[in-house]
């Protein structure tokens, strides 16, 4: 795998996948290559917006919205009313913490996918994702299931 964290082969990389590479593209890109944290829009924003002063919300949101247009990026959305990003495109699953709130990436196998009967239907898309407590809390004692 190419190691696009260096801005020069982000604009390439960019560039390639038909996108034009501004200042902020290549650096919401290269954000998302360093924090694989699955941030929201203001994750993003409120991290790059002390090195980039003039970055607004909106420009996160459809810069995100253009890197998921060009496969490059991808939507998460486990629960309602919170839209996360994942730079990883490749097919896997996801973990998410109900005392934490940390999402990992968990793998699965692509062949799952293969036989999936769906009437007919052309799917385009796939989610998995479980809900549960992480080891890390499991292991801090945070594993009690009262709200």
């Amino acid at each position: 795998m190419n190691d696009y964290r260096d801005v020069h082969n982000i604009k390439e990389y960019l560039r390639s996948k038909g996108i034009n590479p501004s200042l902020q593209r290549i650096k919401i890109y290269q954000y998302l290559m360093e924090h694989r944290t699955h941030p929201t829009v203001e994750d993003i924003h409120a991290d790059l917006v002390s090195e980039i002063p003039t970055l607004s919300k909106t420009t996160v949101y459809s810069t995100l919205n253009l890197f998921v247009s060009h496969g490059i990026v991808s939507k998460l959305m486990i629960e309602d009313g919170e839209v996360r990003y994942d730079i990883n495109t490749k097919p896997h699953g996801h973990f998410k913490c109900i005392r934490c709130g940390r999402i990992f990436d968990i793998e699965i196998s692509p062949s799952i996918f293969e036989d999936i009967s769906v009437n007919g239907h052309h799917p385009m898309e796939y989610h998995f994702y479980i809900i549960g407590i992480c080891k890390d809390c499991m292991e801090k004692g945070r594993d009690k299931f009262a709200a």
